[in-house]
């Protein structure tokens, strides 16, 4: 898959707000400041069409993208990336994270074109609890899934299978199922693009 052509489509809360498409829905979701929005513009090789905050927890909607690729298959393919709210972010009162919560599985109750999820998760720490229940929701509603680490450059190149390995055990998820990936040296691209090919065929 190479990705072609990339736009905002709209930002959306309730289901009645999200845009109609003939497309499948690829959606990313994960803490507040894990590096979501960086690992969509990188895999969309654009500077900040999703936005990018020093400040976690700014991401406060479900953020629509069209894009258009290539495969060998397809000339001119479709799918839609959605960017979903970051979560488990201490600062923001446990109303608004409430709120976030029931934004996030509405979205995965109801839209029906969902094909699946990409949940980030940062390769240099442990197992966060708040995580494994974002996997829990995902298998509850039988949404397929792949588990991506960001920040992969921050860990020395010979420690990456040991921590994947760590992650994977920690989260309870098959090993070929999750990908490291860095957004500063491009790593981690193709594997993160093959996996949502499949998922759309």
């Amino acid at each position: 898959m190479r990705i072609v052509e990339s736009k905002f489509i709209k930002s959306a809360v309730k289901p009645n707000d999200y845009p109609a498409s003939p497309y499948a829905d690829i959606a990313f979701v994960g803490k507040s400041n894990v590096g979501k929005s960086s690992l969509i513009n990188t895999i969309l090789n654009r500077k900040a069409i999703a936005k990018v905050s020093r400040i976690p927890g700014k991401t406060r909607l479900i953020n629509f993208f069209e894009i258009r690729f290539k495969t060998e298959e397809k000339e001119n393919g479709f799918v839609n990336f959605v960017d979903l709210p970051g979560y488990g972010y201490a600062k923001v009162s446990k109303t608004e994270r409430a709120v976030w919560k029931k934004m996030i599985r509405n979205y995965f109750e109801q839209r029906l074109s969902l094909k699946g999820v990409i949940a980030l998760v940062d390769i240099r720490h442990k197992t966060d609890p708040k995580d494994i229940v974002m996997l829990k929701m995902l298998r509850d509603e039988d949404i397929p899934f792949a588990v991506v680490a960001t920040k992969s450059d921050k860990v020395a190149k010979s420690k990456l299978p040991a921590c994947l390995k760590k992650l994977s055990a920690g989260l309870e998820i098959n090993n070929k199922n999750i990908y490291s990936f860095s957004s500063l040296k491009k790593t981690g691209i193709e594997d993160i693009l093959n996996w949502i090919d499949n998922q759309i065929l």
